[in-house]
């Protein structure tokens, strides 16, 4: 806020805050500029990533605009809050440039309808991305930032219109593991069997899990956040993130839509792979700015990630993404899931870095 024409606050935070009390405290230095942002499983800025902190960071200056929206509760109406959170969109000014930001409840259901919904609104012209908010890896509620308002299971937009090229950049690092295996019964994002056997006990064995993870809700979440499932669809290869397990029926619960009838595999990584996604998204955000320099970068990075790499290994994949960004400011959190669609209708993912640069 050091100088007066900011058009557009983004906040990320921990919930080891009282939220109210951090949003109200931003407000007092920030006015009535608009404000989106949530709650994180970790924040990211220049200087490196953090834990039970908070960043801010204001879009201002020429040649660009701002529209913001919010839909609230989402899990009993995935697509039409996509469809009222993208309305922003139909307000914005005519630019030759727009990207659609969302930052949604990780934890409200299937964040593929979300998107479905938005790009309803959006169309195929309007490229979209963000993340989907944590709360440290509780599982139990995550928040949602709306100019002085804390929501919980909501949906929160913006759209960006400028006169300088937008990029956005998409990469996971993840290598597949085993053989495929086919979806023989699934119900939206849970997955109840795998080559006609308990999905649970398939994923178990395939991986050689450790016994805790038989038993143990919390030591199968420590094991599943680096193994994620890899699902074949029609834009390519996707990441499912397997959050949960039901020990009595054996069934796994990912984060998005697993289709029945579908082509999955076990994946896993280690810090050279994800480390080496982190340098193509970057470049991959950068190519689409056209030569021009970035003036800032937004990183949506799955907390998957960040258990693969430790402690050590985040400050080296931020001081990377920092490299790339060539002294423009860094801002961004750990997810529980990243969208970005730049082609097709699909758009969420797991387990994956994206970026967005401005110009």
């Amino acid at each position: 806020m050091d100088h007066d024409d900011a058009k557009l606050l983004v906040m990320f935070g921990s919930d080891s805050h009282a939220l109210g009390q951090l949003l109200a405290g931003v407000r007092e230095r920030t006015g009535r500029v608009p404000l989106i942002g949530c709650s994180t499983a970790g924040e990211i800025a220049t200087d490196g990533p953090s834990a039970s902190s908070v960043v801010v960071t204001a879009l201002g200056g020429p040649g660009f605009s701002v529209t913001t929206t919010r839909a609230t509760g989402v899990s009993t109406r995935l697509r039409e809050a996509g469809i009222e959170a993208a309305g922003c969109v139909d307000v914005a000014e005519a630019r030759p440039h727009r990207v659609l930001l969302l930052l949604t409840d990780g934890l409200a259901g299937d964040q593929q309808e979300i998107v479905r919904g938005a790009y309803s609104v959006a169309g195929p012209t309007v490229p979209m991305v963000g993340g989907c908010a944590g709360d440290d890896l509780k599982m139990v509620s995550t928040a949602q930032f709306y100019d002085d308002e804390v929501l919980r299971n909501a949906v929160v937009a913006a759209a960006i219109v400028s006169d300088a090229p937008i990029g956005i950049g998409i990469h996971h690092g993840w290598r597949r593991v085993g053989e495929p295996m086919l979806v023989t019964w699934s119900q939206g994002n849970r997955v109840h069997a795998l080559d006609n056997q308990p999905a649970l006990d398939v994923y178990l064995r395939g991986l050689n899990a450790p016994a805790s993870a038989g038993t143990d809700p919390a030591a199968f979440t420590r094991f599943a956040l680096t193994h994620p499932l890899g699902l074949r669809r029609r834009s390519g290869e996707e990441v499912r993130f397997v959050g949960e397990a039901d020990f009595e029926d054996r069934s796994l619960g990912c984060i998005a839509q697993v289709p029945m009838g579908a082509m999955t595999w076990f994946m896993e990584g280690d810090d050279h792979s994800v480390l080496e996604a982190t340098d193509v998204a970057c470049a991959e955000a950068l190519e689409a700015l056209e030569g021009r320099q970035p003036i800032g970068f937004l990183a949506f990075d799955c907390v998957a990630r960040r258990g693969v790499l430790g402690e050590r290994g985040i400050q080296v994949e931020v001081s990377r993404i920092a490299e790339h960004a060539n002294g423009a400011p860094v801002a961004g959190f750990y997810t529980y899931g990243e969208i970005a669609r730049t082609r097709g209708v699909t758009g969420f993912h797991n387990q994956t870095l994206v970026v967005l640069a401005l110009s």
